[in-house]
């Protein structure tokens, strides 16, 4: 790919908004439409003029403000960072400076901001993982009525919120938007297209298993393919070294939450049906009462956070993390381990993010071929044997624009007008070739993406197929992400060591998600959307009911499913 955060274009935007005098600018907007646009957008030029016109009249009253906005470190956010401010300081007089810290950072300053009401930043791109946390707290500006009211005379008219594809995930159950996607990216599986249509790979996969090799549906088919390459002599394809049949990580860091609360139970299959998240029981075993409120984790209460699925689901991890990776990915995290795939000597990951695309399709990596397209697809995630039709599958990223109620008007204002640039129409598709972090409609459809699509892997092809839906956020059930979210970390991490049993470390964790949300309704802080928990039970009376919690099935690894990949992309289309 080209390396655009490195663009002339970018470099004089920089010193045109370096000379900008703080004033409004179209002449400056026309420069950065012709030489960092360039026509790559899904806009007309007339239309992209107008746009930055709106941008230009709207940014007068702030010219010369100084705002702060702030999000984790990804290629898409630094493309912001070092292009798109610089340029929309020129344009605006607007002076931002968009930092770039950890995500786990991005939720510690969020959470400051909320306990303390000091106006830290000016605006965040903060997951929508939080959203049960903003709706509950009303501690930020519900964009809806902020569109509406304050905030109308800085609300780009070709805003457009029904092209943002993550619109949902921001919603809250009281039907208000309380942010805006900035960047998405799902968590698919990945995997070697050419070792899998290799004919001595299929012959020899058929004769042990019994079935077709292919794109595992289950996570039998799953389990057996990394059997299959684990330390397979791939020297007749000319591959050297070790082979791999699973990819994952597991230090006891932060990240190794998000590898959990990030769907890894829904994908098993211990939450309920709903869409974009189960309901009553979501993918982090949390029961909610028809009032939305979170009733508990354990089963005990009705939650599923220490069932037997979620065993199941920590367990298979486990296994596999220790029989069939690199023997150095146990001891790693999300970030470090990302990268290793594409270094080829991994067959197949479960649970790898399409954020790493852009960085999976550089020329020249030995998972590349020599005309740009690559040796690997992705495809819908296999599930677990608790796993039922309507259940959600996968996780989505949405990393989204929030604006605090602690930042005074004049600030947000602002920043809006900011987070509306860097995600409008003009600029989407743009930012989207960098990133490859898909928000819009229109983008993800545009022609350029059709073009592309053959470079990256089944990218477009699932952002335009119907199974996109099932891939979500974490939902509303989760009254306050910043205070349960670290407790997966911690509890999981026992069981990744060894220092637990899976049950006991899930035990754990369940009566510590219990705390919080008891600690929660004594405070009263949330009202009456806030936690009510249940009165506890024997565990039978639960799993004796329908839906989540779940009873342990008496056979978790079935017959192995696979299905051909091209099969699969034929049926989305």
């Amino acid at each position: 790919m080209r390396n655009y955060l490195l663009t002339t274009s970018a470099a004089a935007v920089l010193m045109m908004a370096m000379g900008a005098n703080a004033q409004a600018d179209m002449a400056a907007a026309e420069k950065f439409l012709a030489e960092e646009i360039n026509g790559l957008s899904v806009l007309s030029a007339d239309e992209q003029k107008a746009e930055m016109q709106f941008f230009v009249d709207s940014a007068k009253p702030f010219a010369g403000m100084d705002i702060k906005v702030v999000s984790e470190t990804i290629g898409t956010h630094e493309y912001e960072s070092k292009v798109l401010a610089p340029a929309f300081t020129a344009i605006t007089g607007i002076k931002v400076t968009h930092d770039l810290i950890g995500e786990g950072d991005v939720v510690e300053k969020l959470q400051t901001q909320m306990q303390s009401g000091e106006n830290i930043y000016d605006g965040y791109v903060n997951d929508s993982d939080l959203i049960g946390t903003h709706w509950r707290y009303q501690q930020v500006r519900n964009l809806t009525d902020w569109m509406e009211g304050e905030g109308k005379d800085v609300t780009n008219p070709g805003l457009d919120v029904a092209d943002f594809i993550g619109a949902s995930f921001t919603t809250a159950p009281d039907g208000k938007l309380y942010q805006l996607p900035d960047q998405q990216f799902a968590n698919l599986y990945w995997f070697r297209y050419d070792w899998f249509n290799d004919e001595k790979n299929k012959a020899d996969f058929s004769a042990k298993y019994g079935y077709d090799l292919g794109v595992p549906v289950n996570w039998s088919a799953y389990e057996d393919i990394a059997e299959f390459f684990t330390g397979r002599d791939l020297s007749h394809m000319g591959v050297e070294g070790k082979i791999y049949g699973n990819m994952d990580y597991g230090k006891k860091d932060p990240s190794l939450g998000w590898r959990y609360t990030d769907a890894w139970m829904s994908m098993a299959g211990m939450g309920d049906v709903g869409e974009p998240n189960g309901l009553p029981v979501d993918e982090w075993g949390i029961r909610v009462n028809d009032k939305s409120q979170p009733t508990g984790s354990c089963v005990a209460r009705g939650g599923a956070t220490n069932s037997p699925a979620a065993v199941y689901a920590v367990s298979k991890a486990i296994d596999w993390l220790k029989k069939y990776s690199p023997p150095e990915a146990a001891g790693m995290t999300f970030g470090e381990a990302g990268p290793i795939p594409a270094q080829g000597n991994v067959a197949q990951q479960m649970f790898w993010y399409t954020a790493f695309t852009a960085a999976t399709v550089k020329p020249d990596l030995p998972v590349m071929n020599a005309d740009g397209t690559p040796k690997w697809r992705m495809a819908p995630s296999p599930h677990g044997v608790y796993w039922k039709p309507g259940t959600k599958i996968g996780y989505q990223d949405a990393g989204s624009w929030t604006l605090m109620k602690s930042t005074p008007v004049d600030r947000a204002k602002a920043a809006w007008l900011y987070a509306q640039f860097v995600t409008s129409k003009t600029i989407d598709l743009k930012k989207s070739d960098v990133g490859l972090t898909f928000i819009r409609e229109s983008t993800i459809n545009s022609d350029h993406f059709t073009e592309r699509a053959d470079k990256l892997g089944g990218l477009i092809e699932f952002y335009r197929s119907p199974a996109r839906v099932q891939w979500s956020p974490t939902g509303t059930n989760v009254p306050d992400y910043p205070k349960l979210a670290q407790l997966w970390w911690q509890n999981i991490g026992d069981a990744m060591s060894g220092a637990k049993s899976p049950q006991e470390a899930l035990d754990g964790l369940c009566a510590a998600q219990e705390k919080v949300l008891s600690r929660l309704e004594r405070a009263g802080v949330q009202g009456d959307i806030g936690p009510k928990l249940n009165e506890e039970q024997e565990a039978s009376v639960w799993l004796s009911q329908p839906g989540a919690p779940k009873a342990k099935v008496e056979n978790e690894k079935p017959a192995g499913q696979t299905i051909a990949y091209d099969e699969l992309i034929k049926s989305w289309q």
